[in-house]
């Protein structure tokens, strides 16, 4: 279960994340920093970084794609990256957070599969945000046939009012 829930990236508030003690916030990228379509970060992209980076907050991407589709998004926006890293499994990303001197409850990952993204971060013993695909339409045929598994979970936990906002602290 993510720890937050938004429904798209660009509505999480980056100065809750840095009022909640996150330092470092571990993007995906595709259908969630941008579309998988996209080659070039957008303005959306642009400015959420630079309202991250207002608040303090440093951006990585952790991507399961390529190091080259990944390098060439990351190095246009200006932020770290890696690639490869193997969601749903934990030990890159815990590898990163040891690597970067970061502790667990500093780091928040932000993604738009449970199956994936979500699941690697409970793995890692991290806080997670879970957003919709912000262009479902066009993906990859395996996340396409992740999508399968992860829509009736995502209602499960829709119905069961456990998607919600982070919250702020000390507000019930």
């Amino acid at each position: 279960m993510p720890t937050g829930y938004y429904p798209s990236s660009r509505d999480i508030p980056a100065e809750l994340l840095a009022a909640l003690g996150y330092k470092l916030v571990l993007f995906d990228l595709d259908n969630t920093l941008d579309p998988y379509a996209v080659s070039e970060p957008t303005e959306e992209a642009k400015a959420m970084k630079e309202r991250f980076e207002s608040a303090g907050l440093r951006l990585m991407i952790a991507s399961n794609n390529k190091g080259k589709r990944v390098g060439h998004y990351a190095n246009l926006l200006g932020i770290e990256y890696r690639c490869w890293m193997l969601k749903p499994f934990a030990f890159k990303i815990n590898r990163l957070i040891k690597e970067l001197g970061y502790k667990k409850e500093e780091v928040i990952l932000i993604g738009d599969q449970i199956q994936t993204d979500i699941k690697a971060g409970v793995r890692a013993k991290i806080s997670t945000i879970l957003v919709e695909p912000l262009d479902p339409l066009i993906e990859p045929p395996w996340t396409r046939w992740n999508r399968r598994f992860d829509r009736p979970k995502r209602e499960k936990l829709r119905e069961e009012g456990l998607l919600q906002p982070l919250k702020k602290p000390g507000v019930n």
